[in-house]
């Protein structure tokens, strides 16, 4: 007999979080779209690449004084939430020091950074710009984490839209300014809304805290013990993630730092090797990265979850995340490949007016499904506390990338460095398939993860076709509006029937 499978209680918690921090996070992802647009048009492909080359020294602040100890307060706090307050007391002040360090160290050392480092003198200026995020960033990503630890999504999920819409906001205004004083537009604008979304993030999440805390105020029985006693659990599982992170994150840097160096090599000019960098990192990319906001959000969920059920002894559980998030991961990324392949290049240049946007997403378009299945599978291994794991494997696929970038990159342009992207992110998500299922044996259904998906595309796009062959769409319509119906009714074919099928599935009586 067949009738309707219902959801789990764990599939609907992750699945509940994960639609709220996914909603959220595409609402985010719009608006970034749209300042991205802006920016591309006032300080155009070049100044995107500059403004790109200056965010590694803030990748790598941000990878140890924010982002492990985010991590590291929601897996500790979801094993031990009758420690929250305390514990976030412990990651805020280790992650407060941690900043101010980097500050100093930042605004002191500007012109030896940029010249050195970075091998570019412009962006020094905009160096100490990124440094004084850096703390609001810190005080924005533990509270976020004490959020998460205890299943708590909506505060995390709200505050990135403060973020961007404060930060649109200030930018614009600045802008329409300095447009109707004469005064050109530069990268300094786009560095200080960079800042100014940190400082706005910060002073949401903290009034969030205030006014809603993620855990009501207990009084405890007799002393409760000082929130010094949870800095060395917190230190224990932080230090291992930030040497992961530090080392991943400076290489991630000297990726970034290397590919308009090759493509000089490769025999362009500076300002076209920027404009090439500047077209593929922020305007190619954030295509091809904007569906990751659903796997993004239920990699941050899935990490307190597999911690709390491996704390409890519910393997089970885990088993069930892993099967949830290896099918939400292909399904996604099966569809993104049909997407980008067939509409890639009207996206990139009615969105961006950019030729070589619209050439560099169709390639990126195989990376998807691996994309999204490293990122879930990843934070599945953090949360098992295989950290070191994740950190080996991540290093592997950026030195490959890197090999791609320092040898084919001189030799063949441009393309060689998306080789190596798609290269990279293959290696990293069967590698992370091979060690989860070391750890946690479970099964993996081809037909269901695979054939059927494709299958689904298949029939979206035929329908697809059909509809759009029977009626035109009107030509006063813009490009990219024609574009975005078509998407979303094969997203809407492909989602509705992915949902029939699973509702319909045959269980035993």
């Amino acid at each position: 007999m067949t009738k309707w499978l219902p959801l789990s209680a764990t599939d609907r918690a992750l699945l509940g979080g994960t639609l709220l921090l996914t909603g959220v996070g595409f609402m985010c992802r719009m608006l970034g779209f749209l300042y991205r647009i802006f920016l591309s048009q006032t300080i155009g492909a070049e100044g995107l690449g500059i403004y790109n080359m200056v965010h590694p020294v803030y990748g790598v602040c941000f990878a140890l004084c924010a982002g492990s100890i985010q991590t590291a307060l929601s897996q500790y706090i979801a094993s031990h939430l009758d420690r929250g307050k305390q514990s976030f007391c412990a990651g805020l002040m280790i992650a407060l020091s941690f900043s101010v360090v980097f500050v100093c160290l930042i605004c002191k050392n500007a012109t030896f950074l940029a010249n050195v480092v970075l091998m570019e003198a412009d962006c020094a200026p905009y160096l100490p710009y990124m440094g004084i995020s850096v703390p609001f960033a810190a005080v924005h990503s533990c509270i976020n984490g004490w959020y998460y630890g205890v299943r708590k999504s909506r505060v995390p999920a709200w505050s990135q839209l403060a973020e961007q819409i404060i930060r649109m906001t200030i930018v614009f205004f600045f802008a329409s300014c300095q447009i109707r004083e004469g005064q050109p537009i530069t990268v300094s604008l786009a560095v200080f809304g960079h800042l100014v979304g940190e400082i706005a993030a910060a002073i949401f999440t903290f009034l969030c805290i205030l006014l809603c805390p993620p855990q009501p105020s207990r009084p405890m029985a007799g002393q409760s013990p000082s929130f010094f006693t949870d800095v060395a659990p917190l230190m224990h599982l932080a230090l291992p993630l930030m040497g992961n992170r530090f080392i991943v994150n400076i290489l991630a840097s000297m990726e970034a730092v290397w590919i308009p160096g090759c493509l000089r090599q490769y025999g362009m000019s500076s300002s076209e090797a920027f404009a090439v960098y500047g077209a593929l990192t922020g305007m190619a990319l954030p295509f091809v990265y904007f569906p990751s906001a659903i796997s993004n959000s239920l990699a941050v969920l899935l990490l307190p979850s597999v911690a709390q059920a491996q704390a409890e002894g519910r393997h089970g559980s885990i088993r069930t995340s892993i099967a949830l998030s290896l099918r939400y991961s292909m399904y996604m990324g099966i569809l993104c490949i049909g997407i980008f392949l067939h509409f890639g290049a009207s996206l990139g240049e009615s969105v961006f007016h950019s030729r070589a946007a619209g050439q560099f997403i169709p390639v990126l378009a195989w990376i998807c499904p691996f994309l999204y299945l490293a990122s879930t599978l990843g934070s599945i291994l953090n949360g098992l506390g295989q950290t070191r794991t994740t950190f080996l494997l991540h290093i592997v696929s950026l030195l490959l990338r890197i090999a791609f970038i320092r040898i084919g990159v001189p030799r063949h342009g441009i393309y060689a460095c998306l080789c190596g992207m798609l290269a990279g992110e293959i290696v990293l998500a069967l590698t992370c398939l091979y060690c989860l299922n070391r750890f946690v044996p479970f099964s993996w259904n081809v037909s269901e993860m695979i054939l059927k998906p494709s299958l689904i595309l298949a029939a979206a796009f035929s329908s697809h076709q059909l509809l759009f062959s029977v009626f035109s769409v009107p030509s006063w319509i813009p490009l990219f509006i024609q574009t975005v119906l078509q998407i979303g009714l094969i997203c809407f074919v492909y989602a509705g029937l992915l949902l029939l099928f699973h509702l319909a599935r045959p269980t035993q009586q």
